[in-house]
């Protein structure tokens, strides 16, 4: 795994730096109390990703900080997730930020090439399931993988699902999101050769109880090979996925 330990002992065995200093680099405090918050910075060294800023219930000042400690030690890319347009806007005052308003996500840095196995699928089921995909799908794109969306595909239209097969079939790991009866990702499970990850969402008239219908559902689904994250959890499964397509570069 690609990580800062890992270049660090790299660097020693090459000579580029001494014993000392790698001793050093490895003993840098594990994480920064700024009082409000205790910033993880040996997540990456830990998972192969740096710490994710959760925005909602933060203030932007709150945010700021987080966002100083991490920059002041190196993390290149750093994602915020549930992040409001008016929080987007002050954090905009001290840090640049790509925000996607779909997605309520805000991009810190530069987003890094490509590094997984193969391709991550971001399907759905509807165009009311995209807010959730964009937030997989950018969260696999800055943990540095490459993605494919296939929006509106639902089985209301099961020829849509079928017009996509050789995505479906190439993906080494496919996030299937609906909402309704959440059925997409059974379908897709009978499909694909590869883990797929199922997000409920909360799109859906009553009886769908704010997507615990798609949950129970896909929690039941009879294709093998699916599991589940929690409803509206576009993070989550966006994460997973990344990890799942990381797994051949830890050999």
């Amino acid at each position: 795994m690609d990580n800062d330990i890992k270049k660090t002992l790299e660097a020693l065995r090459n000579g580029d730096i001494s014993v000392d200093e790698a001793l050093l680099t490895i003993k840098k405090q594990p994480f920064e109390d700024i009082g409000f918050a205790k910033v993880d910075l040996h997540r990456a060294i830990r998972q192969g990703a740096p710490e994710v800023i959760y925005g909602a219930g933060k203030t932007p000042e709150q945010i700021v900080k987080i966002l100083d400690v991490m920059k002041d030690n190196g993390v290149p890319t750093i994602l915020v997730t549930r992040l409001s347009a008016e929080q987007a806007k002050q954090v905009s005052l001290k840090h640049e930020m790509d925000y996607r308003t779909d997605a309520r996500i805000g991009i810190i840095g530069k987003m890094p090439e490509p590094s997984g196995i193969g391709t991550i699928v971001v399907a759905t089921g509807g165009t009311s399931d995209i807010p959730v995909a964009e937030e997989a799908a950018l969260t696999a794109e800055v943990h540095g993988n490459r993605v494919t969306r296939l929006y509106d595909v639902g089985v209301a239209g099961l020829h849509r699902t079928l017009s996509h097969m050789d995505d479906i079939m190439s993906a080494s790991v496919i996030v299937a999101i609906a909402g309704m009866e959440g059925a997409l990702a059974s379908v897709i499970g009978g499909l694909a050769d590869c883990p797929v990850i199922a997000v409920p969402t909360s799109v859906g008239y009553g009886a769908s109880f704010n997507g615990l219908s798609a949950l129970l559902a896909m929690l039941n689904s009879c294709a093998s090979g699916v599991s589940v994250v929690n409803i509206d959890n576009g993070f989550g499964a966006g994460y997973l996925a990344s990890m799942i397509n990381h797994m051949e570069t830890k050999k």
